[in-house]
């Protein structure tokens, strides 16, 4: 082996967050009280690995569709090293939901490549959600299972984006 390759094979060994980490949390407040069980299992779930609640930025826009201007404002300031958004996109009957989630996942895809700050996504779309207590009592919980999985992927893509840039300075 290269001096190079022994490099990288002990950054490949790393499991180390980078230091500093400041999250930014983004959440709809269409169906709120869902949609805060992802957040809540978020913060609880990221403390598991190691990063303090007081270094989330939590943030609530009304809609979905308003999530990523405020991800790609968060995303240039420069504060943030990952950014975490929520929400529950819903068929009201007025326009495809799918349209909406379709516009809000490629928004993402957008600020991400062009601000290097990972997007990961607990924004959710229910084919068939109806607003009485079986539906609700579903999502709730759900909710509270997709923000673990998403702090679970924040950790991953917080250690994937460290390797890559350590990798590019040696």
């Amino acid at each position: 082996m290269n001096q190079f390759s022994d490099q990288k094979a002990n950054l490949l060994q790393a499991d180390t967050l980078p230091s500093p980490v400041r999250i930014a949390f983004i959440q709809s407040c269409w169906s709120k009280d869902i949609v805060d069980q992802a957040r809540d299992a978020f913060i609880e779930e990221i403390a598991q690995h190691g990063i303090d609640p007081q270094d989330i930025d939590c943030f609530e826009v009304p809609g979905g569709l308003e999530i990523p201007l405020q991800a790609k404002l968060l995303a240039s300031s420069g504060r943030y090293q990952i950014i975490v958004a929520a929400g529950m996109i819903v068929d009201g009957g007025i326009y495809r939901h799918e349209f909406v989630a379709d516009a809000i996942i490629k928004s993402f895809m957008d600020v991400q490549l062009e601000t290097e700050v990972p997007i990961i996504s607990a924004v959710l779309t229910p084919h068939h959600y109806h607003e009485h207590e079986a539906h609700h009592a579903f999502f709730f919980s759900h909710f509270r299972i997709k923000g673990k999985e998403a702090a679970l992927a924040c950790v991953k893509t917080l250690k994937n984006v460290q390797l890559a840039r350590d990798l590019s300075l040696k």
